[in-house]
């Protein structure tokens, strides 16, 4: 365990220090986390001795992506969201559930030998976005604010919405709902997961601002090191309270991010800015681990199969949906193009991952190396075309604009 701790500890250090330098170019973040993992992994230098199945491993990425998700959310423009957001609740009411479906069937057809909740478990592993993938794109001034508002919700509420249904088709899938277990059942359980996340993330978040801007008014809290822990103490409060609660613990940093981003308007920056740089070291740690003990191991159970259904996840499975659920909206043709392809996977799959994985289920195996297959090729991919790409939609929305 040490010298796992020492070697994650020294690359965060070394990395720390070139990391401004390597966010200007595609290579940085996930990129060099991931290539590091596999180095000093098992099949690497063998280094770092990890497993899939360890609790730890899974207690760690849950975390990691509970963190990002309050503080992605506590960041959001809520006077843009306002004004736009029919564009997020179009892309989760009906693009995400069509994600689903599409990938089932794609699934389905390659995968004849999966059985039929197995195929959903895989498919619905493979619908969230991630948000700190997308960040060079929800970040960027260059994309018109309707188009970042409503990527970063979508990427910030879609892996929180899966999380119950995945946890519905893998208990049917183990058996474990019993033979009562219908559809019905599925969707109380789909609502209550999310009713009581959102209930205990906005209610938390509450709580926590007035405590926050209490202690501020009287000046028990200055700013310095004390002013960087409310905000991590939030995010895993929220997460592990809805989650022993019986909600969805990602629902619950999502709803309460955005409630204390809301309420929080005074030195709002200062007050993020060391839940943010929790968030990054978290996702150092997750993806480290993801490259030593995921990748290359699962390698040999990579075909032609799970590559093709990886490029059609990261294409036609997310872009259609997309399309249809924005027509009427008004789209460009370039922003239905757009938003399609800037749905990147990572950290919400790679922790659906570690959970399936430690289900044992019979086709485990393949819904590993297609879920393994389709985050490196969305790590390079996205990553790759993420700033010229969001430069020159950027631009041509802009040029527009100014001809109407």
């Amino acid at each position: 365990m040490y010298q796992n701790l020492a070697i994650i500890a020294l690359f965060a250090f070394a990395y720390s220090l070139v990391a401004e330098r390597l966010g200007r170019t595609p290579v940085n973040g996930a990129v060099v986390y991931l290539a590091f993992g596999v180095i000093v992994g098992p099949v690497g230098l063998g280094l770092l001795d990890l497993s899939i199945g360890s609790e730890g491993i899974r207690t760690i990425a849950e975390l990691t992506l509970a963190l990002v998700l309050f503080t992605d959310a506590s960041n959001a423009n809520l006077p843009v969201l306002r004004q736009f957001v029919r564009l997020p609740s179009r892309l989760l009411l009906i693009g995400l559930p069509l994600t689903i479906l599409f990938g089932f069937g794609v699934g389905r057809l390659l995968f004849p030998e999966l059985a039929l909740l197995e195929v959903a478990i895989l498919a619905t592993m493979l619908a969230p976005t991630d948000a700190a993938l997308g960040k060079a794109v929800v970040t960027n001034p260059a994309v018109p604010d309707p188009v970042r508002e409503g990527l970063n919700v979508e990427s910030g509420l879609n892996d929180g919405i899966c999380v119950p249904i995945l946890f519905t088709f893998l208990a049917l899938a183990t058996q474990s709902g019993g033979e009562g277990s219908t559809g019905a059942l599925a969707l109380g359980l789909v609502a209550e997961e999310i009713g009581i996340g959102a209930g205990i993330g906005i209610g938390l978040a509450f709580v926590g601002h007035r405590g926050l801007s209490a202690a501020v008014g009287s000046r028990w809290l200055t700013p310095g090191p004390w002013a960087r822990i409310p905000v991590i103490a939030l995010a895993f409060g929220s997460f592990a309270l809805a989650q022993a609660a019986g909600g969805s613990g990602f629902i619950a940093c999502f709803t309460g991010g955005l409630t204390f981003g809301a309420l929080t308007r005074r030195h709002k920056e200062a007050i993020l800015e060391g839940a943010e740089g929790a968030g990054e070291a978290f996702s150092l740690v997750t993806w480290v681990v993801f490259g030593a003990a995921v990748l290359l191991q699962h390698a040999g159970d990579t075909d032609w199969r799970v590559v093709l259904y990886a490029v059609l996840s990261l294409t036609v499975i997310r872009m259609l949906p997309v399309a249809l659920a924005v027509t009427g909206l008004r789209a460009s043709l370039d922003a239905k193009l757009f938003m399609g392809w800037f749905g990147p996977r990572g950290l919400a799959s790679i922790v659906f991952l570690v959970i399936v994985a430690q289900e044992k289920l019979p086709g485990g195996d393949t819904i590993i190396a297609v879920t393994v297959a389709t985050v490196v090729l969305s790590i390079v991919g996205h990553g790759l075309t993420a700033n010229p790409l969001a430069a020159a939609f950027g631009a041509r929305e802009k040029a527009e604009g100014g001809a109407r």
